[in-house]
């Protein structure tokens, strides 16, 4: 238990050697303290919470506190210090992401006579519905008043507003810029943006990765089915990143994510937060196909039955698009209609590109979804009677699987950009273990005093299955890591091979 009182006389000498190292690292921060410190004054607690708050808000050095959950040990210290050093709403600029606009900055002027603009920054399950924690970052929130969800364009009105003091509530009726409050009766997902009208602006990017790693999950007993679907309902409501299929075939719930441990801390949620046992198989990493050649295609697709048939012919070529192009599109696919004359129809176009589609949910190699292919249609032939839209769209995502064989299809493999940190004792282990998992090291550096080192790498998702629990022995569990998504990379030959034969002894199996 914290106790304060004189220092007790064994101890005088050690804290008045770490106060005075406390004021020289201080010092090489921030000139106030630095001139007293020159000037062989002594700095006054006022002194040491103005420099540490000033160099806080200039993102210097960031403060940490020692404390513990459990039993609350730091906690009101800790709660201090968000009040002695961090900024004020106004003292920090903030800016919105206009989607109109390749998501450009606009500063947001913290006012409360300007439009508003407010983030949903944290969903709870309460016995009265969801509660929505909002921060508002520019206007004002009003009970009463209606407010636009700018990611989905949903209109919600305002019928009960409350300030959060732990667990208890106080009614309001109205909040300004730079005030966090909490609501219910919105329907919401964590970071959408609510303005006053003003469709253009989001407080956080409207971008979301696709999901690297899938799980096939189910609940280990049957009455456990109830909290399992709560439970994921709510999961995806606060992380974008985390989507939620069934499986066609199995008709298994399949969980994908941004990696391993991704999708292991919502299955350790479950447990703990909703009493689910999940039973979960194999992670599964999310590949995808694309194609390295042009290719023409000329394909016909008829079918005589009973009464009407079925008739359709498709001419032109698919061809690869490159990174840099599929941004630019905005998309990771291309549909290109260039048809002159009537041969086709004009109102089976929109059939052709849906067949289109069709095609690229499924590529020829492993199944997986297939990006950066351009469809170019050039002609066609319809026949009055038994021409139809689900002829021609039959007929072009027929078209597009037999062209996608032929075009010299490769796999590709998501990329993680992975970040180590470990005592420098333990470097070689460390890189050894990135080049076996067929990493590409970018950057290493030592920290100021040689203690520590910082390894900037790039590693397949594929080979990052256990590395936890590897770098953990390699280090003595001195070593932390990180990983995101960066990009996807065609997969060595051999591996192709692999996994190809793999796919087609799991669907004959089937």
């Amino acid at each position: 238990k914290a106790a304060e009182g004189d220092t007790p006389a064994d101890m005088v000498e050690l804290v008045e050697e770490k106060r005075a190292e406390l004021i020289e690292r201080l010092a090489d921060a921030d000139d106030e303290i630095a001139e007293l410190f020159l000037m062989e004054e002594t700095p006054t607690a006022e002194d040491f919470k103005a420099a540490i708050r000033r160099q806080t808000i200039a993102c210097k050095f960031v403060p940490v506190f020692m404390g513990s959950a459990f039993k609350n040990r730091g906690v009101q210290p800790l709660l201090d210090g968000v009040i002695d050093y961090l900024p004020q709403p106004i003292e920090k600029p903030n800016y919105a992401l206009d989607i109109e606009n390749d998501e450009a900055p606009v500063k947001v002027t913290c006012k409360d006579e300007d439009p508003l603009l407010a983030l949903a920054f944290k969903l709870e399950e309460t016995p009265f519905g969801q509660l929505t924690y909002m921060r508002v970052y520019q206007g004002e929130l009003k009970r009463g008043e209606y407010i636009h969800n700018v990611s989905d364009g949903k209109k919600v009105k305002l019928n009960r507003i409350v300030r959060m003091h732990s667990n208890e509530m106080e009614e309001v009726t109205r909040a300004g810029s730079g005030e966090v409050v909490a609501m219910f009766g919105i329907d919401c997902k964590s970071m959408d943006t609510f303005s006053g009208g003003d469709k253009n602006l989001v407080m956080s990017s409207m971008f979301v990765p696709e999901p690297v790693m899938s799980l096939a999950i189910k609940p280990a007993k049957n009455d456990m089915r109830n909290n399992f679907a709560k439970a994921l309902t709510k999961f995806t409501k606060e992380d974008p990143t985390l989507r939620l299929k069934i499986d066609p075939d199995t008709k298994e719930t399949v969980m994908s994510g941004m990696g391993e441990l991704h999708l292991e801390v919502y299955i350790e949620r479950m447990a703990r937060e909703y009493g689910v046992e999940v039973i979960s198989g194999r992670p599964n990493v999310n590949y995808k196909e694309t194609i390295n050649k042009k290719l023409e295609f000329d394909w016909l697709h008829k079918k005589q039955t009973g009464g009407a048939g079925q008739y359709a012919r498709v001419i032109g070529h698919v061809e690869p698009i490159g990174e840099e192009e599929m941004k630019e599109l905005g998309k990771v696919n291309d549909f290109v209609n260039e048809c002159i004359g009537t041969n086709i129809p004009p109102e089976y176009y929109t059939s052709c590109e849906k067949g289109s589609n069709d095609a690229f949910v499924e590529g020829a190699l492993v199944g997986a979804e297939l990006e950066g292919v351009r469809v170019v249609l050039k002609d066609g032939a319809a026949h009055a009677v038994d021409s139809s839209d689900m002829a021609f769209r039959i007929c072009m995502a027929n078209a597009i699987r037999d062209a996608m064989k032929k075009a010299q299809p490769s796999i590709l493999e998501p990329v993680m950009a992975v970040e180590v940190e470990v005592p420098s004792e333990f470097q070689g282990t460390v890189v050894a273990g990135i080049n076996r998992r067929m990493g590409l090291i970018n950057q290493s550096d030592m920290n100021e005093d040689g203690s520590g080192l910082r390894i900037e790498a790039e590693v397949p998702l594929s080979n990052m299955f256990g590395y936890s629990t590897e770098l953990r022995s390699q280090t003595q569990g001195k070593g932390e890591f990180t990983m995101e998504y960066l990009k996807h990379l065609p997969v060595p030959r051999q591996t192709q091979d692999e996994l190809a034969k793999a796919y087609q002894e799991e669907r004959e199996a089937a």
